[in-house]
């Protein structure tokens, strides 16, 4: 591998040394996944009771050992119940999912890895659980066909591609916009009689195509792996949806607060898009616990703001049928 792991001309000074760990992990894990092997097979679970998969493991142990004597203070990982001190002088905080959609290693669907960066407090619980607009930098990488890197540190998206020749990540895009026309929503629609009736009336009328109030047919895609799902949407818009629901364990969502959706909510915004939790912003709030799930819809501006619309419409205008839901009429 390349001394220079990633071209880093737009990349903070200060947070250069982070961003060539990551993309050396990174660009290690790529390795891994292109070789293959028993990835998939279960080695136990997580902190949050999840069950964990090999390349889980393998990934969190690549990402801690690459972030040591880079200046990093806590690690906050989905795979460990508590946040790790590395370095006492350290001056940056980062979450981060190791491995996102470890469900999908087996079938050689596209997963990745998510992170978050803060600055460093005294302790990890102050680093961490505080306002996720406090975030100073964050990003993911997808091992995809291509194995891309989307980055963000408060001026836009920067989106990077893995040369595999040289093992090392080149801009591509200084500038990232999510485009605003898609007409394309994610959602896993085996769920829908758990969900929020706001939630139920918003895909209703998505399904009802032409002939219901949007006007328009839509396209409907599950990856189950949410960064399969924010790579579609930034490249060509759309819109994801992980509401809340009345089974046991998912009546506050499922995805994780700190190291999922606000990492994904700050590159969202940057590129102009919203992230939400269905009503409010999710950079607007904050993990309690380092753990904490909450529920979870991005994309283009426009469908964002009008699942929003739905959850403040009287009960009884969205239990109507969706021909009866004239205000949303295009």
């Amino acid at each position: 591998m390349t001394a220079e792991t990633i071209e880093t001309k737009a990349i903070p000074d200060d947070l250069r040394p982070v961003l060539r760990a990551i993309a050396a992990a990174g660009a290690r894990l790529a390795q891994v996944i292109r070789r293959g092997g028993d990835l998939a097979s279960p080695v136990g679970t997580n902190a949050d009771g999840d069950g964990q998969k090999a390349l889980d493991v393998i990934a969190d142990d690549l990402f801690r050992q690459a972030l040591s004597g880079t200046g990093v203070r806590w690690l906050a990982s989905e795979e460990q119940e508590q946040a790790v001190a590395l370095d006492p002088n350290g001056r940056l905080a980062i979450a981060i999912d190791p491995l996102d959609g470890s469900s999908n290693i087996d079938t050689n669907v596209s997963i990745g890895t998510i992170f978050s960066i803060y600055p460093a407090e005294t302790t990890a619980e102050a680093s961490f659980l505080r306002p996720a607009r406090q975030q100073i930098g964050a990003g993911y990488i997808i091992y995809g066909p291509r194995c891309a890197m989307m980055l963000t540190f408060g001026s836009g998206v920067q989106h990077y591609a893995l040369d595999p020749e040289g093992d090392s990540f080149q801009l591509v895009a200084s500038h990232q916009q999510l485009p605003d026309c898609a007409f394309e929503f994610a959602i896993n629609v085996s769920n829908y009689r758990h969900w929020p009736q706001p939630i139920r009336a918003y895909i209703d009328d998505c399904l009802a195509g032409n002939d219901g109030p949007r006007e328009q047919n839509f396209n409907m895609r599950w990856v189950a792996s949410l960064v399969a799902e924010t790579h579609r949407i930034l490249v060509r818009g759309g819109v994801f949806l992980y509401p809340s629901d009345a089974r046991n364990g998912y009546q506050n969502g499922r995805l994780r607060m700190l190291y999922e959706c606000a990492p994904i909510a700050f590159l969202i915004e940057q590129a102009g898009g919203r992230a939400t939790d269905g009503l409010r912003p999710i950079l607007d709030q904050g993990a309690g616990t380092l753990h904490q799930r909450t529920p979870f819809v991005f994309g283009s501006a426009e469908k964002v703001d009008r699942i929003a619309t739905y959850h403040e419409l009287p009960a009884t205008e969205v239990s109507a049928l969706f021909g009866h839901r004239g205000l949303f009429r295009a």
